[in-house]
């Protein structure tokens, strides 16, 4: 007798079967998120307490006990969400560093990845209903986080801590725990081709503008080295305080990105009522004993001609980047279409630049401070226009040369444009014409063409 022909052996029945232990039930998905809110929300204030505890023991702290560290490190914890604070007597302080948000966000991330693991959730459609359950709770914690810190002299926003910190959490708890179910590949498969080389295309027209606004800060800093020491050395920080003034500078450097970016733009920014940095020239006014500060052009001719001449050619260098970009990843070429969805990526990326510079600034106190950073709707419009412009035209000539190298895609896109299928042809040895069907691999025995949807993920 074979192993494959053996009968297999039946579990006992009656007194003497083995009992089994009960099956372990998963906690409901809200309970699930409420620990993990909590969770975050004490990690991040572990983390934070000490670097302030570092600065309270090594500078004078006269009237100002271990109460007070706790506020700090919790106003800190709600700056890294963007909440904005009101100062007694001295206005409001809203420009905050970007950089502090990173901190937040990864741990919501894990979150989000744990929230869907531990819950059992194993469909994409159900990771919103994971995200909600974790930024619920987070965003009231954060409102509670924002009365308790309250104290005579600064008083965070209770309304923008609820608001940051349920959509902070609600996208990174929920692009978490899409990763945690399936790669990046899979969840960009389920957008359609258009769509999705659109966003390929915004992707890459923000990189080259990340990339030019981090080297021209850079460049800026460089150039203004010996102001940048002068103002150090003025500070006399010691040791423990430049180690926390460079973290205070580094969780700044988005913001100085951002900055460099709308300069690139030509609006430029503000540092102060009245004042203006631009690449035509610069009007500023006293300026904070902040280092990075020195990396600020001053005077009209502050800016060589040729310099300026480069920048402003970046964010053209961007547009047509991405519309190259979007045709190459486009399923098929669209001689009429290709520079309407170039102009469409240089849309998206406006939104999204618009979006960084109106959180890369803010008030600054009151007074002539109340106004610090570029305007996010001008920032949003130019650069709409400058790299709109330049992905259509790019996008067009690309789609133009792409036609004219092959000559089956622009068959191809001509079965399109008269069908509304794509079909490329050719000549038999007879002369015959014949049509084949690019998509006919993808349909199955059962003729179902339906592109690949949430269901198709675990």
């Amino acid at each position: 007798m074979t192993a494959s022909t053996r009968p297999r052996a039946r579990p006992s029945q009656g007194r003497g079967r083995a009992a089994l232990p009960p099956p372990q039930l998963a906690r409901p998905v809200a309970v699930i998120g409420a620990m993990a809110a909590c969770m975050v929300t004490l990690t991040g204030l572990v983390i934070l307490t000490p670097l302030v505890l570092a600065g309270w023991i090594a500078a004078p702290h006269a009237g100002i006990g271990l109460p007070g560290v706790l506020r700090t490190a919790t106003g800190l914890w709600l700056a890294a969400h963007h909440v904005g604070f009101a100062l007694r007597g001295a206005g409001s302080i809203g420009m905050l560093p970007l950089g502090l948000a990173l901190l937040p966000g990864a741990l919501l991330w894990r979150a989000g990845r744990w929230v869907v693991r531990n819950g059992q959730v194993s469909r994409l459609r159900h990771v919103g209903y994971a995200a909600l359950a974790l930024a619920s709770p987070y965003a009231a914690l954060s409102g509670a986080l924002a009365l308790a810190s309250r104290s005579p002299l600064a008083a965070p926003s209770p309304p923008q801590a609820v608001v940051a910190g349920f959509l902070l959490a609600l996208c990174a708890g929920g692009l978490g725990g899409a990763r945690a179910l399936a790669p990046w590949g899979r969840l960009a498969a389920l957008l359609s081709p258009r769509p999705r080389s659109l966003v390929l295309g915004t992707a890459g027209a923000l990189a080259v503008l990340g990339a030019g606004g981090a080297a021209l800060a850079g460049a800026s800093l460089g150039a203004h080295l010996s102001g940048f020491r002068t103002l150090n050395d003025a500070l006399g920080p010691g040791l423990v305080g430049t180690t926390l003034l460079l973290l205070a500078e580094l969780a700044y450097v988005p913001n100085a990105v951002g900055w460099a970016v709308c300069f690139s733009l030509g609006p430029g920014f503000a540092f102060g009522s009245g004042t203006v940095v631009a690449p035509t020239g610069s009007a500023l006014g006293p300026l904070p004993a902040f280092p990075m500060l020195a990396a600020l052009p001053a005077g009209v001719g502050s800016v060589p001609g040729w310099a300026s001449v480069g920048v402003l050619v970046l964010p053209y260098l961007a547009g047509a980047f991405g519309g190259v970009l979007l045709v190459r990843a486009a399923p098929a070429p669209a001689v009429e279409l290709a520079p309407i969805w170039g102009f469409a990526c240089g849309a998206a990326c406006g939104c999204v630049i618009g979006v960084v510079a109106a959180f890369s600034g803010g008030p600054l106190g009151s007074g002539r401070l109340v106004a610090v950073g570029p305007s996010g709707w001008q920032a949003a419009v130019v650069a709409t226009l400058e790299v709109g412009v330049a992905a259509a035209v790019a996008a067009g000539i690309a789609n133009w040369l792409r036609l004219r190298r092959d000559p089956v895609l622009a068959s191809t896109s001509a079965g399109t444009a008269s069908t509304g299928r794509g079909t490329a042809a050719t000549d038999d040895a007879d002369g015959h014409r014949i049509y084949v069907d690019p998509w006919a691999e993808e349909e199955d025995d059962t003729g179902d063409q339906s592109p690949p949807g949430p269901s198709s993920l675990p």
